[in-house]
């Protein structure tokens, strides 16, 4: 399903910080099938803040920290299976290695989906020490930018110093390096939009870290995603 190539040719940019808009991800058959077979099952929502930002989203699991299941592949299409597989795969890690220049082939990953609704987002903010690296995928058929809901690469804390705008359409992406200067954010989904802002990430991280996303011992309330509702 992922052109590794496309991951694995090119450099990062380096201002403001380690990061790269990746295109052309997925060939278009593939692309349409992904799109129009997006996870609607075992979401839960977050809603909250922890001092740096604030947030609310949905998210579903793919596949859990630093394991080789797929998380309740039952409920997914094949597309998508085939995706997860790709995901595990060494040539997947292969690629992001030699693009960011981090040796990832044996690191902790975890992969996420997301639904942002109306009003969803998440404020600006670096990743956690524990993160080395983050690749974020877009799964939307066409998106306009006066939706809201883009990935704002940031100068710095400030939200509007926005260096570069990212569209979550699929076949995009955004693969960055995290750094002590890595601002980011989601910007809010306007109250009008009448679509998800849906996308996928991917999480290398350092040896023995936990999962902030699904905390040991958790028993999260999840559900079917049933659409927009307002």
């Amino acid at each position: 399903m992922i052109n590794f190539e496309t991951i694995a040719n090119g450099n990062l940019n380096r201002q403001p910080f380690p990061w790269v808009e990746i295109n052309n991800l997925f060939y278009i058959r593939d692309g349409s099938a992904l799109a129009s077979s997006y996870p609607t099952d075992h979401f839960k929502t977050v809603n909250g803040g922890d001092g740096e930002k604030k947030y609310s989203y949905q998210v579903r699991s793919l596949l859990p920290m630093g394991q080789s299941r797929i998380s309740f592949p039952e409920k997914l299409s094949p597309e998508w299976l085939a995706l997860a597989q790709d995901i595990l795969s060494p040539a997947y890690r292969e690629a992001v290695s030699l693009r960011t220049g981090y040796d990832l082939r044996q690191v902790p990953l975890e992969c996420n989906v997301y639904h942002y609704d109306p009003g969803a987002h998440l404020g600006p903010h670096i990743d956690l020490p524990d993160k080395l690296v983050v690749h974020v995928l877009y799964f939307n058929e066409s998106w306009d930018l006066k939706h809201g809901g883009f990935l704002a690469i940031l100068n710095s804390a400030d939200p509007v110093d926005v260096d570069t705008r990212v569209l979550p359409t699929i076949g995009n992406s955004a693969l960055f390096v995290r750094c002590d200067h890595s601002w980011h954010e989601v910007k809010p989904v306007n109250e009008s939009c009448r679509e998800s802002r849906r996308s996928m990430v991917i999480t290398f991280y350092k040896p023995n870290s936990p999962s902030t996303m699904w905390p040991p011992g958790e028993t999260p309330s999840l559900h079917d995603y049933s659409g927009i509702s307002r």
